[in-house]
This record gives structure tokens, sequence and C-alpha cells, in this order.
């Protein structure tokens, strides 16, 4: 398989990004009480949100694979870090610290086979594994709806 490339184009004014990819638009931007207008989400929410899409995507390629009956999948995803490093202060990295991912999972399949679905979803998950590469602490919980 070719690699892939994917590109996106932004304009941003004040705190508030309008990034466009292949014909979506986004909106990213910050609560009035940190500068924004509050018209789109942050960009740590928009990252969650990222890898929950990144997941459900990976998700449905490998229950193809492996014949799994995948019917829907509902996350809450947390995302710990400590606002210090992003306003500045040295010695504090400005990222996630840890990130746990909450998977209810619709399907009529064992715990068993949802925890195999997890351990293949996250290996190949390009959001997923990112993160794990920037020693994030990444704390998935699949269980049954």
């Amino acid at each position: 398989m070719a690699k892939m490339n994917e590109t996106i184009t932004a304009v941003s004014k004040g705190m508030k990004t309008k990034g466009v990819s292949h014909d979506h638009q986004m909106v990213i931007d910050e609560p009035a009480n940190m500068g924004g207008t509050d018209e789109g989400a942050n960009p740590l929410a928009t990252l969650l949100t990222s890898l929950a899409g990144c997941e459900n995507v990976i998700a449905n390629f490998v229950a193809k694979e492996i014949d799994f009956d995948l019917q829907g999948i509902d996350f809450e995803i947390n995302g710990e870090l400590d606002p210090r490093g992003m306003m500045g202060e040295g010695g504090i990295r400005p990222y996630f610290q840890k990130v746990t991912v909450e998977a209810n999972v619709h399907t009529s399949e064992s715990e068993e086979r949802i925890q195999k679905l997890q351990e293949i979803v996250d290996q190949r998950c390009p959001v997923f594994t990112t993160l794990e590469a920037a020693d994030v602490e990444m704390i998935p919980k699949w269980v049954k709806a």
C-alpha cells in the first residue's frame, strides 16, 4: 500500500481556528473565560474527540477482519494534564500525562472478544499510538454495553 498524506488548511484569528479537511470545516476555539469566542471545542477536547473517532474507525475495520459483531461504541475519554506546562512553567510537560478511554461496546460478543478487539484497535489506531509514543499513560477500559 502506498504512503498516505493528510493535509488541512486553517485560518486563525484570536483564539479561533477554522480548519478545512477535504470538504469538511472544523472550528477550534476557547471559551470566553480563556479569551475565545466559544464557537468550537478547545484543542485538547478536539484531540480527545479525534482519539474516539480514530478508535471507532479502526474498530470497524478490525471487526470486519475478525468477524466481530460490532453494533456501535460509546466513548467517554478523560485526559489529565498539568496546565502549568502549557502556561510556560519549565520542567512540566505541556501535554497529557494520562488518558483514560472508557468504551461501551454494543455487541453480542463476549467480554473476552471485546478485549481482543480493544487490543488490536489500540495497536493500530494512529491517534492512540501517537499518544503512547509521546509517553502518555493510556488506560483503555472497553466493556460490553
